[in-house]
């Protein structure tokens, strides 16, 4: 099977289609006012009509309130609702119910207990996401993005209910191992393929998908 990518922190017209004609099937736009990545709802929705049906598109949040959810799916149109921050059960079902969107719940992991959390949610949600849990010495971290990757060893072997994704950290120079390690259908890349955190290098884009294509 080949592997699928998502690019994510995506924020102009060119990195989407960059990342569409190279491959990716997922594109996510991200809506946390924290971080460099954040976009407006007019660009996001903007950015979604680039997209229209040639990719799955991914808004990602951070423990949002329904007025954020309502008017982002107003006027951007997407595909699943990726949900970063720390949503109980109870609200990740509420949303999923709410808004009718596909849901996906990002889990943090720095250690084997992590993925135990990760079981709590896999019969809740449509898919996971396996990213990099900040230290907790970090300065100014974020929910993800981080360019932090983890132990690739925790989650190989694991099945799951759900399809599931990869990030953290991941780039052109450690993607083909991370996939070899995890065996992961879908890898997730954002800090990773930038010039500067939140602007896309429209080439490393390429080059990550080339990479991805041959895993």
């Amino acid at each position: 099977m080949t592997t699928q990518a998502k690019i994510c922190g995506l924020s102009t017209q060119e990195s989407v289609r960059a990342a569409i004609d190279n491959g990716a099937k997922y594109v996510g736009f991200v809506f946390y006012a924290r971080s460099p990545r954040n976009v407006s709802i007019e660009n996001a929705a903007k950015l979604a009509n680039v997209a229209g049906s040639d990719a799955i598109k991914v808004g990602v949040f951070v423990n949002p309130d329904d007025e954020l959810l309502t008017n982002v799916l107003k006027e951007v149109d997407l595909d699943v609702i990726q949900l970063h921050g720390n949503e109980p059960i109870e609200r990740v079902q509420y949303i999923k119910k709410r808004f009718d969107k596909k849901v996906m719940k990002a889990i943090s992991i720095s250690m084997v207990g992590d993925i135990s959390r990760a079981r709590e949610y896999e019969s809740k949600v449509d898919m996971l996401l396996f990213d990099a849990k900040p230290p907790t010495d970090l300065e100014g971290a974020l929910p993800g993005g981080n360019g932090l990757s983890f132990d690739w060893n925790l989650i190989a072997g694991n099945e799951w209910r759900v399809p599931w994704m990869l990030s953290g950290g991941l780039n052109e120079t450690n993607v083909a191992e991370a996939i070899k390690i995890s065996d992961a259908d879908i890898v997730d890349a954002s800090s990773g393929l930038e010039t500067d955190p939140g602007r896309k290098d429209n080439n490393k884009i390429v080059s990550f998908m080339d990479i991805v294509k041959k895993a």
